[in-house]
């Protein structure tokens, strides 16, 4: 698909998650194939131009990590266009506005999802964005302040005759959250309002299968996937491969989800340094346990991990006790293996109550 003066060699996005999607996870999803765009953790735009440390820290970037766009949020035109500027300054080769965080501290500033309240005023603030830069602007939204107020195909609209170069769309509303089941139908309203840019699907990708239904479903340009990445990192490599040939690659064995998890854990270390990266990775490896099958003892031990000793011994420990559920050539026991996942979308059964979105980080937006 292309997105502005991009030709991309696929359709499948990484959408940015607080305090995760950093360097590290990007370049290890990028390894393994299949993922054509990524986004930074969001930014707030008025740290950037201060240069705050952790700001520059959330939009550090390297050779291998291209195309990227830097995710900013903040509601203060003259903010958000500098910021910009600073972006395409840093390398980026787009720029994207939040304009969906449900949460109250981005929020509560007038960024996120406040900036579908008053579509004037957000449409002014992008104008001046794209008057700035030379690179596209994307702008990332949700479906509306809460049922009632359904606004995405009215912003995606103003959006568009503003100079937006692509929408990113997530099928629930402000008022939702991170619950409930995604909407595709209101996906669906977004694509149609436009006229020519492309509208990226996102929400509850957590499998291949899932990634084609909402593209059949909605007829948007291409899925972006943020939680489902952290189940399976192989998952833009398996959905490019079953869009393109409609055969479903099987997930990855035990040791090759360890050799990704190692892999990750070590940029860690070294992006970090080893005893920070190691206490941020705590939040980082349970997401992987969910597909290792009986695993309490290593979320347990994980969680409590300091160093890069630590973590080793951890594995080791975890190795050696799981071996109890698995056959002779260390494969799980039918009965032991996680069941299939399956997209809320795609259930009859979804439980509007689930919670499976990966926790906000804690403290102010700028310590993130």
């Amino acid at each position: 698909m292309r997105l502005g003066p991009y030709d991309l060699p696929a359709n499948l996005f990484l959408s940015p998650l607080a305090g995760y999607t950093n360097l590290p996870f990007r370049v290890t999803l990028r390894e393994l194939g299949g993922l054509a765009w990524a986004t930074t953790d969001l930014v707030n735009a008025r740290s950037l131009l201060e240069r705050n440390r952790t700001a520059l820290q959330l939009t550090a970037t390297s050779p291998e990590d291209r195309p990227l766009a830097i995710q900013l949020f903040g509601s203060v035109p003259e903010e958000m266009r500098d910021a910009a500027v600073m972006c395409q300054e840093l390398g980026a080769q787009s720029v994207d506005i939040n304009m969906g965080c449900p949460v109250k501290k981005v929020v509560k500033i007038g960024g996120g999802s406040a900036m579908m309240t008053e579509l004037d005023k957000t449409a002014a603030l992008v104008r001046g964005m794209i008057a700035a830069v030379k690179i596209p602007v994307t702008a990332k939204m949700r479906l509306g302040w809460d049922d009632d107020n359904l606004t995405a195909p009215d912003l995606a609209r103003v959006l568009e005759d503003a100079g937006i170069a692509a929408i990113f769309v997530h099928g629930r509303t402000r008022a939702q959250g991170f619950g409930g089941t995604v909407n595709l139908a209101g996906i669906r309203a977004v694509v149609q309002a436009v006229k020519g840019i492309p509208v990226i699907g996102n929400g509850d990708i957590t499998t291949p299968e899932a990634a084609k239904h909402m593209l059949d479903e909605t007829g948007c340009a291409g899925v972006s996937i943020g939680r489902g990445a952290f189940y399976d990192p192989w998952i833009f490599r398996r959905t490019a491969q079953y869009l393109a040939t409609g055969e479903l690659p099987p997930e990855p064995d035990f040791n090759e989800r360890l050799r990704v998890l190692r892999r990750h854990f070590e940029r860690y270390v070294q992006f970090y340094g080893e005893a920070h990266g190691a206490r941020l990775f705590r939040r980082v490896a349970p997401w992987y346990a969910k597909r290792f099958g009986p695993s309490k003892p290593f979320k347990q031990r994980i969680t409590k991990i300091n160093s890069a000793a630590d973590f080793d011994a951890a594995i080791a420990e975890y190795v050696a006790w799981r071996a109890q559920f698995c056959d002779e050539r260390g494969e799980l026991l039918p009965r032991f293996a996680p069941a299939p996942m399956v997209a809320s979308f795609m259930r009859d059964d979804a439980d509007p109550t689930e919670r499976t979105a990966i926790p906000v980080p804690k403290g102010p937006v700028d310590v993130w």
